[in-house]
């Protein structure tokens, strides 16, 4: 992937979340040396700044849980039109942001994907599915929807703009699941989605259960997208977001899907989504993140310095 450029999309969408401060994640991550980091790893880089919404639209939904459905329904249009356009380019990263933005990023990556007849993948690294309805929602938080509006299921109709290739949900693999509603749980069970939540990574381990979702995109010669959410990460070793849920992904168990994923040669583009700096330890979440990403991006363990372990001591 070393000659294709990389293409940094800031998504500062917050609407989607319970609390504020994700509209700092863009700042964030480039402060944590993304652009520097894929530049060392031998990628053209181009940062096309931070995307902006569309217009606003007056929208209501009977369901009164409902929060920002107009803002959210405006970052998607952009969001999936600076996706689509991008993905023509090079390998969008979009750095975020809440998990809201996956709903613009997805049907706009899918969209290019189905113009170029070729099968769209997504890796959905999240302790929650999103797959809510604007039906099913009961917190309101729109950043539970967007696998659920991307995959094509009913009820986004005359809100959401009308997704041009829906992502056929056996294309959809997730991993660290731990966090599932009940209307999401039955939606699932028959939904064709791949689940594997915590309990199978620690029977089976993450490379055979990884391995099989990644000869199946391989076998087709399909496009994969990776979507990737803080709290799939422990919140030991990544505290800078809204929704901890304990029990995550190790910090080891993150590095080897990260590196299998490079390994693939499949990755076409890149969700950074729920960093929440303001919840952060001095950029330890955001550095974390950026790790992660030079993983996929390339960079071997073989080729890391040795460095003391960044531990900021608590005050009596």
């Amino acid at each position: 992937m070393g000659s294709t450029a990389c293409i940094i999309l800031g998504a500062p969408v917050q609407e989607g979340a319970g609390r504020l401060g994700c509209d700092m994640g863009p700042s964030a991550f480039r402060t944590a040396g993304l652009v520097p980091e894929l530049r060392n790893l031998g990628y053209a880089v181009e940062d096309r700044g931070n995307i902006a919404p569309a217009p606003l639209r007056d929208l209501h939904h009977p369901n009164r849980a409902i929060r920002a459905l107009p803002e959210t329904v405006a970052w998607t249009e952009s969001i999936a039109k600076a996706a689509y356009e991008a993905s023509g380019d090079g390998i969008p990263i979009f750095i975020g942001g809440d998990h809201s933005l996956s709903a613009g990023s997805m049907t706009g990556l899918a969209r290019r994907a189905a113009e170029e007849g070729r099968e769209f993948f997504v890796l959905w690294l999240d302790s929650h599915p999103d797959f809510h309805t604007l039906e099913t929602t009961t917190s309101g938080n729109l950043h539970g929807i967007p696998m659920a509006y991307a995959t094509g299921l009913e009820g986004f109709e005359g809100y959401f703009p009308p997704v041009a290739a829906p992502i056929n949900p056996r294309n959809v693999c997730m991993m660290g699941i731990r966090s599932v509603d009940p209307a999401e749980r039955a939606a699932l069970s028959t939904s064709g989605v791949t689940v594997h939540d915590m309990r199978a990574i620690d029977e089976n381990g993450i490379a055979p259960l990884l391995g099989a979702f990644l000869e199946r995109v391989a076998a087709v010669d399909g496009i994969l997208h990776v979507s990737l959410d803080v709290d799939f990460l422990d919140p030991g070793i990544a505290p800078g977001v809204g929704t901890t849920v304990p029990g995550g992904a190790t910090f080891r168990e993150a590095h080897l899907i990260m590196e299998m994923l490079h390994d693939s040669g499949l990755v076409r583009s890149i969700d950074l989504v729920e960093l929440n700096p303001f919840l952060d330890e001095r950029g330890r979440t955001a550095l974390l993140m950026v790790d992660l990403v030079s993983s996929l991006m390339g960079r071997r363990v073989l080729d890391r310095p040795t460095q003391s372990y960044r531990h900021t001591p608590k005050t009596p």
